[in-house]
């Protein structure tokens, strides 16, 4: 079953270095899950000052900067996953640096049919 891990840390939560260090150690992860046939996809997302939340109410599209929550901890990035069970998914998301700093929220991901098959 695929798992998606979504990231959540404060932006200011890494000094450069400690940042540089979490990116090193993630990718050694990405290798390690990929090795053991687990790895889908990963990857840490820019700033929120280069977002922008989309809703259509009415017919009418909004777009605002930056995340739609005002929150302290932000989407810092995700993993995609297959695990066996939600007890591994979650087993790997505290292998994850930013689950030091920050929270990992783990999701399976809904399987709907008659979308295109992205493994061709």
């Amino acid at each position: 079953m695929k798992y998606m891990l979504l990231i959540y840390t404060a932006e200011d939560a890494w000094n450069d270095d400690e940042r540089e260090a979490c990116f090193e150690e993630s990718i050694k992860l990405t290798h390690d899950l990929h090795a053991a046939g687990q790895f889908i996809a990963a990857s840490p997302l820019e700033s929120v000052a280069t977002a922008a939340s989309v809703r259509v109410r009415n017919g009418e599209r909004m777009v605002t900067n930056g995340p739609f929550a005002e929150t302290r901890e932000q989407l810092g990035g995700y993993f995609l996953i297959e695990a066996e069970n939600i007890e591994q998914a979650i087993d790997i998301a505290s292998r994850i640096p930013s689950a030091r700093k920050g929270t990992v929220e783990v999701r399976p991901v809904f399987n709907l049919p008659g979308l295109p098959d992205t493994n061709s």
